[in-house]
């Protein structure tokens, strides 16, 4: 799998039931989401460790598999399907041992359009609209889940559902449906934070892939 910009996200449009219960449902969705964000900007780093699932009825295609990710401010290591993904401040490196290539470009981190996994806990923050949605009970945990849409029409995704443990204010589940027929499905097993990271950790050492062709774009 070749990737240079991890896009996940949507599911279903926004049912309107009333201007007052959308109002106090809006208000309802927005606090948790504050809560989420406030929550993810008292960590210096986080590590999760995650189960990601891809299907499309009409394609046939159901694949579950796992990954993980280490999260420093921008910066960012993600192992995803046999490729490893890491953006050091500066630039993205993408290694794919399968096809013993690596391809090296320039990241905005700015940039909207490039949902990285740097931005997958605070994503929600600007250009989508939300409304509470159900609650689940998973092992005891209560899951809080919002449903979310982007506002841009043009938009590859269509809608998110974002499960929020109610009491750790974590994120436990992320659904997403795009526009093609396909749902991304990305549920947390593991959430840790403010670990001692390796001096290394985002450092690319190309002296260790020398039968690997570099493809750098720019």
């Amino acid at each position: 799998m070749k990737f240079s910009k991890i896009k996940v996200f949507s599911l279903m449009l926004i049912a309107f039931t009333g201007a007052s219960t959308l109002f106090a449902q809006d208000a309802k969705a927005k606090k948790l989401l504050d809560e989420v964000s406030a929550k993810v900007k008292t960590y210096d780093n986080m590590y999760i460790d995650f189960k990601y699932g891809l299907s499309n009825d009409a394609a046939g295609i159901n694949q579950e598999t796992r990954g993980d990710v280490t999260l420093d401010g921008d910066k960012y290591k993600l192992n995803l399907m046999g490729t490893t993904q890491m953006y050091d401040g500066k630039k993205l490196y993408t290694v794919i041992p399968e096809d013993e290539e690596i391809t090296i470009s320039t990241q905005d981190p700015g940039d909207d359009d490039a949902i990285t996994p740097s931005k997958m806990l605070t994503f929600f923050n600007e250009g989508y609209t939300y409304k509470w949605d159900i609650e689940q009970n998973v092992n005891g945990r209560k899951i809080q889940y919002v449903k979310l849409t982007p506002m841009d029409s043009n938009s590859e995704l269509k809608s998110a559902l974002l499960g929020v443990d109610s009491q750790t204010k974590h994120i436990y589940r992320l659904i997403m449906t795009q526009n093609n027929g396909s749902k991304i499905t990305i549920t947390v097993n593991s959430f840790k934070t403010d670990k001692p990271l390796p001096a290394n950790m985002f450092v690319f050492d190309e002296s260790k892939y020398g039968d690997y062709y570099i493809n750098r774009l720019d």
